[in-house]
């Protein structure tokens, strides 16, 4: 029972959450359509990622390329697949955080990052 003698309206309650299942849904497609681009080495090298994560596109400048010292430029691909994940979680933070407060917390809630 609700304080003050009401009942609560189950259809109701079950409508809302199913709209905020959809929402979630929704930004979640958003997220996977969407591209973010992190970097290194002032731009020689440049990650493109989904906003879940997934590496679509790698760029690195000739000037990067030096066959004596692959170290450098494998330490170059690295950090900005690194910048360009953390752009992506960011924007998921933004997109899903709003979504997951209003499923009771946004913790504990299974695939969520946060």
């Amino acid at each position: 029972m609700i304080p003050g003698g009401g009942q609560p309206n189950m259809q109701q309650l079950l409508q809302q959450a199913q709209k905020m299942q959809q929402d979630l849904a929704n930004a979640q497609e958003e997220l996977a359509r969407t591209e973010v681009d992190g970097q290194a080495g002032g731009g020689l090298v440049k990650a493109t990622v989904t906003g879940a994560g997934e590496l679509r596109a790698l760029k690195i400048d000739p000037k990067a390329v030096d066959p004596e010292d692959t170290e450098t430029l494998a330490d170059l691909v690295v950090a900005a697949v690194q910048a360009a994940n953390e752009n992506a979680q960011a924007l998921q933070q933004q997109k899903l955080g709003p979504l997951a407060q209003g499923l009771g917390g946004g913790s504990g809630i299974p695939g969520l990052p946060f």
